[in-house]
């Protein structure tokens, strides 16, 4: 799992048929303190996350998993909307 923030959207009309209806985000994986790590990754998102919230990623095969479909072409999958994060 990854901790990330969404920095944007993307609007794509024409894309592999198993993604219509999946929701696309920009994301910057970040560390606990909010420092960017790796920036400008795609996910898809079923949680209704917004610009600007940080959010717990699922990647690789496991990212197709709440999908529930596991030939989905994604690598990288919003799992929960971060409330809080206390880090020392």
């Amino acid at each position: 799992m990854l901790l990330a923030k969404i920095t944007g959207t993307i609007t794509a009309t024409v894309k592999d048929e198993r993604l219509v209806g999946q929701r696309l985000l920009i994301v910057d994986i970040i560390d606990p303190a909010g420092k960017p790590l790796s920036s400008g990754q795609i996910a898809i998102d079923r949680l209704g996350a917004g610009i600007g919230d940080r959010v717990i990623l699922s990647a690789g095969s496991a990212a197709r998993i709440p999908q529930g479909h596991a030939s989905l072409p994604v690598d990288l999958a919003t799992i929960a909307i971060v409330d809080r994060i206390d880090h020392r």
